[in-house]
């Protein structure tokens, strides 16, 4: 499990097939074994950070889910070291399972001045992404501030612009998106009870408790 909340960022500076090399812009204490997350993809260090090189084996599914497949060397990308038990939670739970590689419509300025990041919505994921709720963007904690029918966007706070690789984002670049495993969840449930008990109504989703 991972917060959200990025301590910093690293850049590809190898690939090869399914071995991926980071090279951290910042002290990061890991050993092999260790999880990480990379752009909100949670990978396993294949050996100790000496130097700061962190080497992955990413998996066919990763590359071809994540936008880790695509990044070139040189690209920048968030880490995050994984939740010590008992720990402030001050994002939210992110388990580092990428659910789509999406594509960013815009970003920049709104008429009040806030940083705001514009990103598809395909119908498969419409129902996960909640007004107010908690997303994960390339690994960044972040909240939904408004969903349309064929995206949603977040806020970025100049903390958040500083000091991860999103600022690097432009408009058709793809970024990592883990909608909120709560919803996901929920959203299974409903889908269960649906199939068992036919068509869903108010009166069947008060009966098993969600009203």
């Amino acid at each position: 499990m991972f917060t959200g909340l990025i301590e910093g960022t690293g850049k590809i500076i190898e690939r090869s097939g399914g071995h991926l090399v980071v090279r951290a812009g910042f002290p990061l204490a890991a050993g092999r074994g260790d999880s990480i997350s990379v752009n909100g993809c949670c990978l396993t260090l294949e050996r100790d950070a000496a130097g700061g090189e962190l080497h992955f084996f990413t998996l066919s599914e990763t590359l071809s889910r994540t936008a880790l497949g695509t990044l070139p060397v040189g690209a920048s990308v968030n880490l995050e070291r994984a939740l010590a038990l008992g720990s402030r939670l001050d994002g939210h739970l992110v388990q580092g399972h990428v659910d789509a590689a999406l594509e960013v419509l815009s970003l920049g300025r709104t008429a009040t001045g806030d940083m705001e990041l514009e990103i598809e919505l395909p119908q498969a994921f419409a129902a996960l992404a909640v007004e107010k709720g908690s997303v994960a963007v390339d690994g960044v904690s972040l909240t939904v501030a408004k969903v349309g029918n064929e995206s949603f966007s977040v806020c970025l706070i100049p903390e958040t612009w500083e000091r991860t690789a999103l600022k690097e984002r432009r408009a058709g670049s793809r970024v990592d998106v883990e909608f909120d495993i709560l919803g996901k969840y929920v959203l299974r449930q409903l889908e269960c009870r649906t199939a068992s008990s036919g068509t869903l109504t108010w009166e069947k989703l008060s009966s098993a408790g969600f009203m």
